[in-house]
């Protein structure tokens, strides 16, 4: 990469509201990131309301960027480019963000560039450790799943993923069948701390199977049988049934996304890589029982481990403009004909895991 280079975020697929600066200079360097979620406006519908996201995007998008520039102490005439997220997601969430970025690099004549919101992801094991092509990398968010070979800032190899829910989701899900609030990651994971994960006999979806790729709509549906029963019996649900679920289902999809890394590693290793790395991202990486348990397995791999910090995981727009400094850096931008995009898949090449339609595929 050309050295000196610094560069705006922005970062609106879904519920959280982000802007950044990055500068690369040697090396990659954080000067700002903010970011306005949403979860209170959302908290009475048990999950994100598309229509209320992309409003709210609208709203606080200038004031976003507007405090990371100042937070950076940058002004628009320092920047050499903004990066924004043109998708997946959330349609309209995606479009009040890149609406913002043209309307930026039009008046200030910055490049644009658009980001794969995954990219963004995938490729923040290069912002934080500087993690050496190719690795593997798990993602796993609230809306994706999927094991990655990074072989470089364009170039990845998808093994597997899943055929349906994505485990962020499917702990939202959980969290609303039992009560608990949302975000559903934090509130399951809190309440699994106090429970017993062997009380209740939940599914392992797709362990019978080979490969890579995983299920999580059917344990949903285990869950709220679980619960259904519980309630039948005792005529309601105590604390300790629900931290019992949740230690239950934690385990479960625990054990699965270790299993199924397990799989992926061997795959990856196949390829002789010269220093082997297994990476996590995505929101549900912040889960400490998940990385507990690839820790362990990669120790048993000799394989290195990585995981960005808490922050990064979840989304933001310090990835994006990372990211977004890779294009930069090659002279790959985009210009104000740039569209948002729903769908995204990473590797074009791989059979789409989640059906395809006029749109393309989805993942």
């Amino acid at each position: 990469m050309a050295p000196s280079m610094t560069i705006l975020g922005i970062e609106s697929s879904c519920d959280d509201t982000a802007a950044a600066v990055v500068r690369l200079d040697g090396a990659a360097k954080i000067m700002s990131s903010v970011v306005y979620g949403q979860t209170d406006l959302h908290a009475d519908f048990g999950g994100v309301v598309p229509e209320i996201a992309a409003r709210a995007h609208a709203e606080k998008l200038d004031h976003c960027v507007e405090d990371a520039l100042l937070e950076a102490g940058v002004a628009l005439a320092d920047l050499d480019g903004i990066a924004v997220t043109a998708g997946p997601g959330l349609i309209g969430g995606v479009l009040s963000g890149v609406m913002c970025a043209k309307g930026l690099s039009a008046a200030t004549g910055l490049p644009l560039i658009g980001v794969n919101h995954l990219a963004g992801h995938a490729l923040t094991p290069r912002l934080t450790d500087d993690v050496p092509f190719p690795y593997l990398m798990l993602l796993v968010s609230g809306g994706h799943c999927q094991f990655l070979i990074v072989n470089g800032p364009d170039d990845f190899t998808r093994l597997g993923g899943t055929i349906d829910d994505a485990p962020g989701e499917a702990f939202d899900k959980t969290a609303r069948i039992l009560g608990l609030p949302q975000p559903g990651g934090p509130s399951v994971e809190n309440a699994a701390e106090k429970g017993d994960p062997k009380r209740f006999q939940l599914p392992k979806p797709l362990l019978d199977r080979p490969g890579c790729d995983m299920s999580f709509s059917g344990l949903k549906t285990a869950m709220l049988r679980a619960r259904d029963a519980v309630v039948a019996e005792k005529g309601g649900l105590r604390h300790q049934d629900q931290a019992d679920l949740c230690a239950g289902f934690q385990a479960v999809v625990t054990a699965v996304l270790v299993e199924k890394s397990r799989r992926a590693i061997e795959v990856y290793l196949a390829l002789n890589p010269e220093q082997p790395t297994f990476a996590v991202a995505g929101g549900v990486a912040a889960n400490g029982a998940i990385r507990r348990g690839l820790q362990v397995l990669c120790e048993t791999h000799d394989v290195a481990f990585t995981a960005p910090p808490l922050a990064l995981c979840t989304d933001n727009a310090a990835m994006i403009a990372y990211a977004g400094l890779t294009r930069l850096a090659v002279g790959d931008v985009d210009d104000l004909t740039l569209s948002a995009r729903p769908r995204w898949p990473l590797d074009p090449t791989a059979t789409p895991m989640l059906g395809s339609g006029k749109k393309g595929a989805k993942a």
